[in-house]
């Protein structure tokens, strides 16, 4: 394809044989399975690269290596970005979200690789971040390239950068339906025919592609023993509260220390300073250590065992207070760890944070609610969180919903997830207009919302529409002159 006399030959025969539709949907089946062939790698890749430094651990003791290990990572991610990239390598979705409103759906080709790399060694050594975005962001450079290539319109580019995003999602969670919601909600593509049908390719595709290379099982295997008690809904309205407030912590404090880290003139002052806080923090909570998905897996069936694991505090495992001030104190510090791995240049998303703190939350508050005898199921209330704390940081209450219900199989408690989630969302847009995903392009007038206006004005490039060729004429110039001009 790269012979130019060979591509416009398949061009003139795809034009002669292949409506522009039909082309569309054969290029959304390629880029789901591209996309999910990446997100195997960027899983598999994290998983060799901690199985290789973590495998000989004794869970008894505490290990200082988790002092050295996110900084070691972030260092090389850093090198590699510098010397081998030399670009500058961005967040995942707010990069998608720019290109769609101020680039013409077009995204730099480093992206098909850079985030793999990168993020897989800020993972993989330990940063407490996930990699929704850097396969997001990677799954859309796909899209954008093969469009570009193609020579399609601005509108077939931004579809297929949607399809790379769903059939991100869809790979990476194996959730196919999510990664339809996510498309429309957080990517905002308008709901169309046109554009459903791709969707659904891309994220079918990317799906069956993770289902042949990683199992079909659900990501969180959840087995609902207690399904949702009428009684206990007063509790879910609360636990909605609380995941609303908790991602309004997150969003201030994460937007603050990105901020300080900003100020910094020198990348190594940023990698040092945050390099040595995570590794602070992760060997003092080991839990901190990763995406988190030991965890959350733990916390979804009712079990708080990693709270002591590789820690200073495996002999006080019996004691039910210090479990709930360790758990509380997970949920404040994680939101640092999560921040301090961007700050110091660490690459990663904000999903696999955001499940982690829903689930620590939920079975926070369901531990603390059975100490004055509620009698809440631990497991449902985990799960519960985990869909208020992705509706809360990334307002998108539908993706939370249809997220956590199929990434546990949890479709009995639907009903207590619509609560939460809704809750939650109405909460943290209460204090938080944006998203994280969105508040610097929202501040900036770059962001493309669902509203049509606001969206037509937000496309105009004024360069294009500012007349710049104009005449002057000056006071003592005559009528006649006037009417030559």
């Amino acid at each position: 394809m790269k012979n130019p006399n060979l591509l416009g030959k398949f061009l003139k025969w795809r034009l002669r044989n292949l409506s522009q539709n039909q082309f569309v949907l054969i290029l959304s089946v390629i880029v789901g399975f591209t996309v999910g062939v990446a997100a195997v790698i960027i899983k598999n890749s994290v998983h060799f690269i901690q199985l290789l430094l973590t495998k000989d651990f004794v869970k008894e003791y505490e290990n200082y290596l988790y002092f050295a290990y996110p900084g070691i990572g972030i260092l090389i991610a850093i090198l590699f970005i510098r010397y081998f990239v030399r670009h500058n390598v961005r967040h995942g979705i707010p990069s998608v979200l720019y290109a769609i409103s101020k680039n013409n759906g077009i995204i730099k080709r480093h992206y098909m690789f850079s985030s793999i790399v990168t993020s897989a060694l800020t993972v993989g050594f330990g940063g407490s971040v996930g990699l929704e975005g850097p396969t997001v962001i990677t799954g859309a450079s796909i899209g954008s390239n093969i469009g570009k290539l193609f020579r399609l319109e601005y509108k077939q580019i931004t579809l297929l950068l949607g399809c790379a995003c769903a059939g991100a999602i869809a790979a990476i969670f194996k959730a196919p339906i999510a990664a339809i919601v996510f498309a429309i909600e957080v990517i905002m593509l308008d709901l169309t025919m046109s554009s459903m049908i791709p969707l659904l390719l891309a994220s079918a595709t990317a799906a069956l592609t993770s289902f042949a290379f990683l199992g079909q099982n659900v990501l969180y295997p959840l087995e609902v023993k207690e399904t949702f008690q009428l009684n206990n809904f007063p509790y879910y309205i609360l636990l909605g509260f609380l995941t609303g407030i908790v991602t309004v912590y997150f969003a201030k404090l994460y937007l603050f220390i990105n901020k300080v880290f900003d100020r910094m003139n020198s990348w190594i002052a940023r990698l040092i300073i945050g390099s040595t806080i995570l590794g602070v923090l992760i060997f003092l909570f080991p839990s901190l250590y990763g995406e988190g998905y030991e965890v959350i897996n733990l916390c979804l069936n009712g079990k708080y065992t990693y709270l002591f694991e590789n820690s200073l505090y495996f002999n006080y495992s019996n004691n039910f207070i210090i479990v709930l001030v360790l758990l509380f104190a997970v949920v404040i510090v994680k939101v640092i760890a999560t921040s301090v791995t961007f700050g110091a240049g660490g690459i990663g998303g904000l999903f696999a944070p955001s499940l982690f703190l829903g689930s620590n939350t939920g079975l926070l508050f369901a531990l603390f609610a059975n100490y004055f005898g509620a009698g809440l199921p631990l497991s449902n209330f985990a799960l519960a969180g985990m869909g208020g704390t992705i509706a809360g940081i990334n307002h998108a209450p539908l993706t939370a919903i249809f997220l956590i219900a199929e990434i546990t199989g949890g479709y009995g408690l639907i009903v207590p997830l619509m609560i939460t989630s809704a809750i939650a969302y109405t909460t943290s847009k209460i204090f938080q207009k944006n998203s994280l995903n969105n508040i610097m392009l929202a501040k900036r007038g770059e962001l493309i919302t669902h509203h049509k206006d606001k969206a037509v004005l937000t496309l105009l490039k004024m360069e294009r529409i500012i007349e710049t060729d104009i005449k002057t004429i000056t006071p003592e110039k005559t009528l006649g002159d006037l009417v030559k001009v």
